[in-house]
């Protein structure tokens, strides 16, 4: 069925994205509009987790770990590994992040790698000359099979268990000046930024109707399948939004002067984990920012801040087990070092974790 609607897939794709390149600016001039609106009396009492000890999961010496997702059925996680011109995507074990096997090595997987199901992961690739998402088995072995052949840029696929896809496309941002930010084939901490481009969540249908949802980046889906969870841009700031599959009931879950990104949902649906700079109360992103993890339930209460280190803790995953992994460049203690049973460089990125609140659980 797939293979029959790759070519429709691509043409809708192609004049959906001529549409919205003809109305992105009254389009994004509506959003900022809409967005001004919304109330600036949603103050939050902010809880913090006290006490939290936070465990180092991933320390490979002289690589970065990166981008943790844990599995569907909470035993793995894949982790985007290596070095800064040999990277690959690996999975590990959730309990201690022992890596087990090599999933891919292809670039354009590290902004787009995620588990379909408990034993597959899907991925962008380019291979075979034209941009398509493709399957993989976890465990790296047989073959690895085409689901759709896309035509555009994409980030961030999600295959849906009934067929289509959510995506984030991108758009030239014409008119706008370079940004300190991501790149599709690079590993970056700040992957909600991609120079250049303007976002665009889209739901693409198994039988290739393309839909603009809303703008937006970081996608997350629901455990029921049925919400998406992402974060949207107004003037400096990020704010996190939640909409059905089909692009209705949209609703703003946070609304404070900082940058909201990289959400992702509790198994049990209920909560949503993501990284946010709000302990630097101006946004400003030229300065040293302090990033930190934080909770909020799916109807935008109990706001908890999850870590307090001065480094750039991000992109959370909620496993299971009752902790939540995230990448970090804090420094690694020698204990920690011992622990791991390796030496030389702790610098850069590794995979650390949390206990979650008693109030998650």
């Amino acid at each position: 069925m797939l293979s029959r609607v790759a070519n429709s897939v691509s043409k809708l794709v192609m004049m959906a994205f001529a549409v919205m390149a003809a109305s992105s600016t009254a389009f994004g001039d509506d959003l900022l509009d809409w967005l001004q609106e919304v109330t600036e009396n949603q103050e939050q009492s902010v809880a913090s987790a006290p006490s939290v000890s936070v465990r180092l999961e991933t320390h490979e010496s002289g690589e970065n770990e990166m981008y943790p997702k844990a599995s569907p059925d909470g035993k793995y996680m894949l982790v985007v590994s290596g070095k800064r011109n040999s990277q690959m995507i690996s999975r590990r074990l959730l309990e201690n992040g022992d890596p087990i096997n090599v999933v891919t090595s292809d670039t354009r997987a590290f902004n787009s790698a995620g588990w379909h199901g408990p034993q597959h992961v899907t991925f962008l690739s380019d291979r075979g000359g034209d941009l398509g998402v493709w399957q993989v088995a976890a465990n790296g072995e047989g073959p690895v099979r085409r689901l759709y052949r896309l035509s555009g840029q994409f980030v961030d696929p999600i295959v849906l268990e009934g067929g289509g896809l959510i995506a984030v496309g991108l758009l030239p941002a014409y008119g706008r000046g370079s940004v300190n930010s991501g790149n599709i084939s690079r590993v970056d901490f700040n992957n909600w930024k991609i120079s250049g481009h303007e976002t665009r969540l889209l739901h693409i249908s198994e039988e290739g109707v393309v839909s603009t949802l809303t703008a937006g980046v970081n996608p997350s889906l629901s455990p029921n399948g049925k919400s998406i969870v992402f974060s949207m841009q107004a003037g400096k700031s990020w704010h996190l939004f939640m909409v059905n599959v089909d692009g209705s009931n949209l609703i703003q879950l946070t609304n404070s002067r900082s940058i909201d990104v990289q959400p992702t949902w509790s198994p049990d649906g209920k909560w949503v984990a993501f990284t946010s700079n709000r302990s630097d109360s101006d946004g400003d992103m030229s300065n040293k920012e302090n990033w930190d993890i934080w909770m909020i339930r799916r109807d935008g209460r109990h706001l908890t801040r999850l870590t307090f280190n001065p480094a750039h803790d991000g992109a959370p995953a909620i496993g299971s087990n009752g902790r939540v992994y995230f990448h970090s460049d804090r420094k690694v203690d020698k204990q920690a070092l011992v622990g791991h049973g390796v030496s030389g460089s702790t610098s850069g990125f590794h995979i650390w974790s949390a206990a979650l609140p008693a109030m998650v659980d």
